[in-house]
């Protein structure tokens, strides 16, 4: 079960822009991820993966400050805000929460929820 600390340290990781470096320092190894209905993506090195070609994807990406989270146990949600600029300079806003299972400090699934109309609208 995560501390709070703990939990607060990954969320100011994210919030300073270190996504890759918050998938290492608080992710387990067999960790997996789920994008609202997909399949999931299992495997820390997978998932660095994905987030690294998310990045190169997208001219800037960041997470606004402020995001909140729940903990109860082994379970976190985390409300994010991030602002997304693809690379033909037009941006796009989205909120999403994620639902965590925590094995002791690291964080071993995940699932996001969001509405996927976000994901085309300029800001």
């Amino acid at each position: 079960m995560p501390s709070r600390e703990r939990v607060q340290a990954l969320v100011a990781m994210v919030e300073e822009g270190k996504y890759l470096e918050a998938l290492r320092e608080f992710y387990a190894e067999d960790a997996s991820m789920q994008e609202n209905g997909e399949p999931p993506r299992a495997g820390r090195d997978r998932l660095i993966d994905h987030e690294w070609r998310m990045l190169e994807a997208h001219k800037e990406a960041r997470t606004l400050p402020g995001s909140s989270y729940l903990l109860d146990g082994d379970r976190v949600v985390i409300h994010w805000t991030f602002v997304f600029t693809r690379r033909d300079g037009t941006s796009f806003r989205m909120e999403e929460l994620a639902h965590q299972r925590w094995r002791g400090d690291r964080i071993v699934e995940e699932r996001f929820y969001y509405d996927p109309a976000q994901l085309k609208g300029d800001k």
